[in-house]
């Protein structure tokens, strides 16, 4: 997909001192707030461009959008690190005790990728945004997208 240089509407605001809330985009909302698509609610759109608020993308995320890609099942912009940086959304790093908190997960999903994102916020003490129902019967605060 080409890439555009355009800020969507849920740009971010620059950043004030002290985060009033921490979020963890699950992978398609990220894909949402940069295709500013209407699927995503107004208020999560108004929470994410809210410069009060620290918004984190996984590594994981870029690696689930780089494979599905790859294998014809998704389009996405094809310059995910500008994009981000024009969102002003900050990396997550997948790191080992992220990886080791999944085995702590009860069995209520078996993508390997949301699993690693319920780890993550947890792990971190995010809010994830999501709209996967399933995600909600994990241990972790979620956001409705």
């Amino acid at each position: 997909m080409a890439s555009t240089t355009r800020c969507p509407r849920t740009c971010r605001r620059p950043s004030r001192v002290g985060a009033e809330l921490r979020l963890l985009l699950d992978t398609h909302v990220l894909l949402w707030v940069l295709l500013d698509d209407r699927r995503l609610r107004s208020e999560v759109r108004d929470r994410i461009a809210d410069g009060r608020t620290e918004v984190f993308v996984s590594a994981a995320s870029a690696w689930e959008i780089t494979i599905k890609r790859a294998l014809g099942q998704l389009r996405a912009p094809d310059d995910l690190v500008h994009q981000l940086a024009a969102a002003r959304l900050a990396g997550l790093d997948v790191r080992i005790e992220h990886a080791l908190a999944v085995a702590e997960l009860p069995d209520h999903h078996r993508d390997p990728f949301d699993r690693l994102l319920v780890a993550q916020a947890r792990v971190e003490k995010l809010v994830l945004v999501t709209s996967d129902d399933v995600l909600r019967r994990y241990d972790v605060p979620v956001l409705q997208a």
